[in-house]
């Protein structure tokens, strides 16, 4: 139980940091920097396309010489590219090149820190995989709701303030990490050609999703999440909050922080109820009525009812994102959970330089609150698509199990 608090503790420092950057860097190059929609898509897909590049390697790395290894390193450089933004706005030179800098750099850390940490979960797990996705998704989204809190103070303290406050945030998790007693793969594992051996465990991961109907829906799955719900969270509501709302970094910190709330209801339900066995209907049904709460943005509602709907789109997130990672991790071979749960995030994360263009080009041409309908209704179609030809729907973890 010690290696799961020291891996929760860490788990939580690193979503604290990410809830800040999730609204500072909206805020920085949104509202302060004013920048066309075109250009926020932009900024944000800089953010993601470093992962899309690395979340491969970054999961054979921590299959090859352990998690908790790459983990460490990969926080550690995460630390830097809040201080670069802190000096930047010191010396009054904060411009859009500098958050496309800070941008690169956090995504390449990103990149290593996410399948690391992923991989560490069953060692934690004592054979109770979804209960513990729970918990940790308990922490992560809890954690980034404080996060969230935290940067809608920026307008009044200042931009340096929350960033090292982002910063302190990631040196308390590097300490819980290195805490971390979790063993190391045998040393075998970690010999021979580094280059040739990473591709060889890229080509195998893959393979293995491939031949596996289930977790090859929830690929699918997670690109169309990526694309239209990512976009739509990343680049058509911080516009939205600006454009049709006039709102600060305190009334977009309320839409994140009202759509991670929604995520931890769901969360302390399922924990309270206990498992979910037919997981891949649960995270159609979520998605579905996903895409109608978030449709609902874009009607013109007042800000509180907005918030409403994101928190409903938070509560319906929160029943996908812990179904995915859980048919994952249950489906997912001992010896290649690294790169599973990596083709996982990189499903996700790799769509998402495609959906922030693409809803900043739908912000673009038909603003805002129309864009996020389309993006809305297109997620419910793949949905459908997903529920009567994939086999998601007849999944049914017990008799798995039983088998």
């Amino acid at each position: 139980m010690r290696a799961l608090h020291y891996y929760l503790l860490s788990t939580g420092s690193w979503f604290f940091a990410a809830g800040i950057q999730s609204v500072v860097f909206a805020w920085l190059v949104t509202m302060v920097l004013q920048e066309t929609p075109a250009m926020v898509g932009f900024a944000q897909m800089s953010l993601l396309i470093p992962a899309t590049l690395f979340m491969l390697i970054g999961g054979s790395l921590s299959d090859h010489y352990g998690g908790r290894r790459v983990a460490l390193i990969a926080q550690s450089a995460a630390s830097i590219p809040p201080l670069y933004l802190v000096a930047m706005v010191t010396l009054d030179k904060l411009d859009y090149s500098a958050m496309i800098v800070y941008a690169v750099m956090m995504g390449c850390a990103q990149a290593f820190v996410t399948p690391s940490r992923d991989s560490m979960l069953n060692h934690v797990a004592d054979g109770q995989i979804q209960r513990r996705v729970l918990q940790t998704s308990m922490v992560q989204f809890g954690a980034q709701m404080l996060g969230l809190m935290a940067a809608s103070f920026a307008d009044r303290t200042g931009a340096a303030v929350i960033l090292m406050v982002q910063v302190c945030s990631m040196l308390f998790g590097i300490t819980a990490i290195y805490r971390l007693d979790i063993p190391n793969p045998p040393t075998n594992a970690a010999s021979g050609n580094l280059l040739s051996k990473t591709i060889e465990s890229i080509v195998e991961g893959f393979r293995t999703i491939k031949v596996s109907p289930n977790m090859r829906a929830v690929v699918i799955q997670n690109c169309a999440m990526g694309v239209f719900f990512m976009g739509s969270y990343i680049v058509t509501l911080p516009l939205l909050m600006r454009d049709v709302y006039h709102g600060s970094s305190a009334e977009l910190s309320w839409l994140n922080a009202a759509n991670a709330l929604g995520l931890v209801v769901t969360i302390m339900v399922l924990l309270r109820f206990g498992d979910i066995h037919r997981q891949g209907r649960a995270l159609l049904l979520a998605h579905c009525f996903g895409a109608m709460a978030l449709a609902s943005a874009g009607l013109g509602l007042s800000f509180t009812l907005l918030v409403c709907a994101i928190f409903g789109w938070g509560i319906c997130g929160g029943l996908a994102m812990t179904m995915s990672r859980t048919i994952m991790q249950e489906q997912a071979p001992a010896d290649q959970r690294g790169r599973i749960m990596a083709f996982h995030s990189f499903s996700f994360m790799g769509s998402g330089p495609i959906g922030a263009l693409f809803c900043g080009f739908l912000v673009e041409q038909y603003g805002p609150a129309t864009a996020l309908i389309i993006a809305s209704t297109l997620m419910l179609l793949v949905m459908l698509a997903l529920a009567a030809t994939s086999s998601l729907w007849r999944l049914d973890s017990k008799q798995r199990k039983l088998a």
